[in-house]
């Protein structure tokens, strides 16, 4: 299941659950839209592979299955 991270790892906007501008890699590092398109060109700087749209998971799942709460941040700019 997708943790569904709470925020941009390059700027650290917050980025809820509902997002539409979340996008992420097969790993999961995420973005928001503007880092992705404006700074990556949409590839993960930290495993070179394709940012895509995150899915939204419905908000009656959300309550048995929430999105984390962890910040996740790069050691180095993006």
């Amino acid at each position: 299941m997708l943790e569904l991270r709470p925020n941009c790892e390059c700027c650290d906007r917050d980025l809820p659950a509902n997002s539409a501008d979340a996008l992420i890699c097969s790993f999961e590092c995420t973005f928001c839209r503007s880092c992705a398109e404006n700074k990556l060109a949409l590839r993960c700087p930290n495993c070179g592979g394709e940012l895509l749209r995150r899915p939204i998971r419905p908000a009656q799942k959300l309550a048995r299955n929430p999105a984390s709460s962890v910040r996740v941040g790069r050691g180095s700019p993006c």
